[in-house]
């Protein structure tokens, strides 16, 4: 479907519901071992991006590729007042990579679309390598769960056409 595809009219009707609802908290998380405050460039772009939409962060964290690590990050935020939480990084298929498994083992309902689409438009810009990603969503304790790629370029791509024209969205499908 291209962008110029008419959407069914209960699509649209939602999407414009969905834009009075005001503005959504986020949480952030960067998972990486390396990764500090001053160089997560990931984290600076998504902060930046959800304000300029009207949005909020409450929080932002940066925690180890640890499987025990990512799933108390979750558990916390799962309690906090963000509505939609967006990890990046630990999505590949390396020895250290667990951010999908810990995600993914979460999820009270999956959003195929989204890794499907993240990695066909990952495809146009890196080739065959966008199979290697595990990028994921879903709903967790009426929260909506995104877990993206740590590449800068991946959180951009990732950002700029899945999330932010679909953030309102997600989260009012959640109230209704």
């Amino acid at each position: 479907m291209s962008a110029d595809t008419p959407q069914e009219p209960s699509s649209a009707a939602h999407r414009a519901q969905a834009q009075h609802a005001g503005p959504i908290t986020f949480a952030l998380v960067t998972v990486s071992d390396t990764r500090t405050e001053s160089t997560d460039e990931n984290g600076r772009y998504l902060k930046e991006r959800i304000s300029a939409l009207g949005h909020t962060v409450e929080s932002a964290h940066i925690v180890r590729d640890e499987a025990g690590d990512i799933e108390a990050i979750l558990a916390a935020l799962q309690e906090g007042g963000a509505r939609i939480i967006i990890f990046n990084g630990g999505t590949g298929i390396a020895r250290r990579d667990r951010t999908f498994d810990v995600i993914s083992g979460q999820l009270d309902k999956t959003l195929p679309g989204f890794g499907e689409l993240f990695r066909m438009l990952s495809y146009e810009q890196v080739g065959a390598a966008a199979m290697l990603s595990r990028a994921t969503a879903g709903t967790s304790q009426g929260k909506v769960i995104i877990s993206v790629p740590g590449s800068p370029q991946a959180v951009r791509l990732a950002w700029e056409k899945l999330i932010a024209p679909e953030c309102a969205h997600f989260a009012w499908e959640l109230t209704r």
